[in-house]
């Protein structure tokens, strides 16, 4: 698992430390500060790939480059294995060959790594697959570096290019899962298994049969079962239960294929996993985010047997994310960390959870980590401002000044907003104010 990552001259900011805790890590930040950078760095740390050197298809993944040219940059990370030891590298951008040299020799083995990119595509590394060969004392990168899907290639199959070949290493979901169900085997029922504890709905989601979307298309498509049809393709579902059923089928499938794999070398599975999560809230209602990442730990945890170190690193835009996360904290084992600007630098912060705790959405919106002064709409926030100076004695503020604030607040909020009893308090205090 990935311990520590420090950037110097690379990305957005100058100089950036995670010191990254074993289970969860959440980042936060308004857009554009560098919390998919971040994943992606994380990943080459692990990895020693980016995702789009693997496939140019991925519109994500790019190499990193050094924030000002001419000026030394550097990677710095810390790793432990899967024997527990920690080992620290540093790597200095090479402008010759635009690149990231490592150090001589094997990289530590992080155990398996899956990056779920935020536009649906995935990354995976597998220590069985994908790691350096030994041939006598002599490491050897002969292997697949590590298998990068764009979005359509997690549904329709993964084909690489090794030595000269072909090799079709993935055959997509929609094969996979049709004959999962069809064989009615273990994969099916950890498939549906998992669904079930990443979907919230009046009843739960659960495997379908398959099914054929036209008389002229001979391909098997797998369904679900929702609380309003008995078998919906699952092409044709809602794009957070489409997220949701590749995220269960990546997560099964590099699982699964690690395990044969080991098998085959006769060596044990790993029982170490690192899960980098980009917008882990995209496309799911507020009922979803308020499930998701204690939902996936679960899943992941389940992926694995006994012994398991499982870390999640996840980026969020999401206060329901971060209030559902609230009553599974420990110190030890979580972080937060928080992505903002100060004098006009992109700054990393640590937040403590054990002094952030908010309790519920508004709490989270109007904290330091999301920065609304208000959770109301915009504008409301903006006559309430002008309200609140009107109330303290803030310029001179005639009758149609103060009638034209009251019409307003009528316009735009409702009556139960929380705000209503000191206006009427003020009102009333008014000398001439119905």
């Amino acid at each position: 698992m990935l311990e520590r990552l420090e950037l110097e001259n690379v990305g957005p900011a100058s100089h950036m430390v995670l010191d990254l805790a074993p289970r969860l890590n959440l980042v936060t930040g308004d857009n554009g500060l560098g919390k998919t950078f971040l994943l992606d760095v994380a990943w080459w740390a692990l990895t020693r790939k980016w995702p789009r050197e693997l496939n140019p298809h991925l519109m994500s993944g790019y190499a990193a480059r050094p924030t000002e040219v001419g000026t030394p940059a550097r990677l710095r990370f810390r790793i432990r294995g899967k024997t527990g030891g920690s080992v620290s590298y540093e790597s200095r951008y090479s402008p010759r060959d635009e690149g990231w040299p490592g150090q001589p020799g094997r990289p530590l083995n992080p155990g398996l790594v899956v990056h779920a990119h935020a536009n649906g595509g995935f990354s995976v590394w597998d220590p069985a697959r994908n790691y350096w060969k030994k041939r006598g004392n002599i490491d050897i990168q002969d292997r697949i570096p590590g298998y990068v899907f764009s979005p359509q290639q997690v549904w329709n199959g993964l084909t690489v290019s090794a030595n000269g070949a072909s090799r079709e290493v993935c055959r997509g979901l929609l094969v996979d899962w049709s004959s999962w169900i069809r064989e009615k085997g273990e994969d099916a029922e950890r498939m549906a298994a998992m669904l079930g504890q990443l979907t919230v709905q009046g009843k739960p989601v659960a495997m379908g049969p398959n099914v054929r979307l036209s008389i002229d298309d001979g391909q098997d498509i797998p369904s679900i079962r929702t609380e309003y049809a008995d078998a919906v393709p699952i092409v044709y579902a809602s794009s957070a239960l489409r997220r949701v059923a590749a995220l269960s089928y990546m997560l099964l499938w590099a699982r699964s294929e690690h395990i044969r794999a080991a098998r085959q070398l006769g060596d044990k599975p790993t029982q170490q996993m690192v899960l980098l999560f980009d917008e882990v809230d995209t496309h799911l209602h507020p009922r979803w985010q308020r499930v998701v990442v204690p939902a996936v730990l679960k899943v992941v945890d389940g992926l694995i047997t006994e012994d398991t170190s499982v870390q999640l690193i996840a980026a969020t835009h999401s206060p329901l994310v971060l209030a559902s996360v609230e009553p599974y904290l420990e110190k030890a084992k979580d972080r937060l960390f928080h992505l903002d600007t100060r004098d006009g630098q992109v700054c990393l912060d640590e937040v403590p959870w054990e002094n952030t705790k908010q309790g519920d959405v508004i709490n989270w919106l109007v904290s330091d980590v999301f920065g609304l002064r208000q959770g109301r709409s915009l504008e409301a926030e903006v006559i309430i401002a002008e309200a609140q100076a009107l109330m303290r004695g803030d310029g001179n503020c005639g009758p149609v000044e103060q009638d034209r604030i009251h019409q307003e607040l009528k316009r735009l909020l409702p009556d139960h907003d929380p705000f209503w009893p000191r206006w009427v308090v003020e009102r009333e205090r008014q000398d001439g104010l119905p």
